[in-house]
């Protein structure tokens, strides 16, 4: 789904670690950092690391630090003003988002080591999910998983997108671009989606920029978002990026984006949802979400050309990876043999450390003596009889809807009267035939401390906040050999009286450093 940092449209060569619990990460990490972590100034893997050094420890180790982001963080510019002068003064004149802004910090937003390795490793693991994603859905249509998957994620969508789905020449296709979001709570990192057409690629780029001059130290590099951008296309000639109208507002940072890459000797062109040529040969990165196909006149050509190999496009027309449903088909029991073998032990028990548990909202009747796992409930209807204390759950669409963005579907039970929540309830079940909805359980974001700079006053503003952190991964390379790879970090960080965090004015984002 198209999230920005705004919110308004907000097998592989080496096989899964197989060690349980963190000894076997450990291990993994330090032949994953010696050998694979990009060698690029300003990055993570610019010496190799060895067992038992700090780096290495629980990653949930830094929930220990009382402040993740100091303000005075190191920077070679000597005054928090300067520093938030320097980067508002970068801000290119059209912008990076129509007729938005948003609170600047003059430092990065500070992670530390084991978070920051955290984050460096877990594309590979979210790469290996989209694979075992693509495979059960095509297991189950042909009858090898059980049926009801496939039914689940083709729930609303029409039966031209389910055909081109099921194209022979794309079923290995998968998103080149993976994004997850993940908040960071008192328990750890919590992921609560995974974003295959995701916003933000531009302003991220412009901020690891932008903030290197400064003399920040950021994940990715100062470059990494561009190089990660540029890699999913290989060597075609010509890129093109499609944006429609539905989701113009992030025409600007990718207008800048293509003007940095053509910068750089690549030839990046920006379009619209109107049809237009492109040569055999060429690269389209698909800025358009499936639910609206109906208004992008440009979609039917592309799709013809990609399922003829005419063309490179990215994200694949494949509706699945669009489905917030995709992690409680993680959680369903009946489906943990098919994960344990897909992803490997070690995989399978990091995700579901980080993945909140969840459920697809689907009113078929149970059994008299059944009951929905977790919750204890034998029908959907009981989760209206549910204290607001018991309520700590979210209810929101999972996709193929233009309300499965944002936070527009979104309605967490603790914050609504009992007659809001039922009605959430009631809407869910009603709407499942045509937009099914999932209920995740809702892990609270922890309070940090940061600052921002007021132009206004002149002077750096204490705020403490909650944070989404949002890493960029860059799927580079074909088929086994290919490798999600980290170009850069966003954090969101919400003023700490926000229930739900995404993009406002009011937000400070800001790239991330070790």
């Amino acid at each position: 789904m198209i999230v920005s940092s705004f919110g308004i449209r907000h097998s592989d060569s080496l096989p899964p670690f197989t060690f349980d619990g963190w000894q076997g990460m450990a291990y993994g990490l330090r032949a994953w950092t010696t050998f694979f972590l990009p060698r690029t100034a300003g990055t993570l893997g610019t010496q190799p690391t060895t067992l038992g050094s700090p780096a290495l420890r629980r990653v949930d180790s830094y929930l220990d630090r009382p402040d993740m982001n100091p303000a005075e963080a190191q920077s070679s510019t000597t005054t928090a003003a300067d520093r938030a002068r320097i980067i508002r003064e970068q801000l290119p004149k059209s912008g990076l988002f129509a007729d938005m802004d948003w609170r600047i910090s003059p430092a990065p937003f500070a992670l530390g080591a084991d978070l920051a390795i955290e984050l460096e490793t877990l594309g590979r693991v979210l790469l290996q999910f989209n694979r075992a994603v693509n495979l059960l859905y095509r297991q189950s249509v042909a009858g090898k998983q059980p049926p009801w998957v496939s039914a689940w994620l083709d729930c609303g969508k029409p039966a031209q997108l389910i055909e081109l789905q099921r194209a022979a020449p794309l079923k290995n296709e998968l998103p080149r671009v993976i994004r997850p979001d993940l908040l960071v709570t008192d328990h750890g990192l919590a992921l609560t989606e995974l974003d295959s057409v995701p916003g933000g690629i531009g302003l991220t780029a412009w901020l690891n920029q932008t903030y290197a001059q400064i003399g920040a130290g950021l994940l990715g590099g100062p470059d990494g978002m561009l190089r990660g951008f540029a890699g999913i296309f290989g060597d075609a000639p010509a890129v093109h990026v499609v944006v429609s109208d539905e989701a113009a507002t992030y025409r600007p940072e990718m207008d800048w984006l293509c003007h940095q890459l053509n910068s750089l000797g690549r030839r990046f062109l920006l379009r619209d949802q109107k049809a237009f040529a492109f040569a055999d040969g060429d690269a389209v990165y698909r800025f358009f979400e499936l639910f609206d196909l109906a208004n992008v006149p440009a979609a039917a050509a592309l799709f013809e050309a990609a399922v003829n190999k005419r063309i490179r496009l990215t994200p694949p027309p494949k509706p699945i990876f669009e489905e917030k449903m995709l992690f409680a088909l993680l959680w369903n029991r009946n489906l943990r043999e098919f994960w344990r073998r897909e992803l490997g032990e070690g995989f399978l028990h990091r995700l579901i450390k980080l993945v909140p548990y969840t459920w697809v909202v689907d009113p078929t009747p149970l059994p008299p003596q059944a009951v929905i796992p977790e919750l204890n409930l034998t029908d959907w209807q009981q989760l209206k009889t549910l204290s607001q204390k018991e309520r700590e759950l979210i209810v929101k669409a999972s996709g193929f809807s233009e309300r499965a963005w944002g936070a527009r579907s979104v309605y967490l039970g603790s914050d609504l009267s009992h007659a809001d929540w039922s009605a959430a309830v009631d809407a869910a079940l009603a709407g499942f035939e045509h937009t099914p909805c999932v209920l995740q359980r809702y892990h609270k974001p922890r309070v940090v401390e940061s600052s921002y700079y007021d132009f206004a006053s002149e002077q750096l503003v204490p705020m403490p906040g909650r944070v989404r952190l949002c890493p960029y991964y860059f799927v580079v390379g074909e088929g086994d050999g290919a490798r999600a790879q980290l170009g850069g970090v966003l954090a969101t960080i919400c003023p700490a009286d926000k229930k739900i965090i995404h993009g406002m004015r009011d937000a400070i984002l800001a790239p991330c450093s070790a």
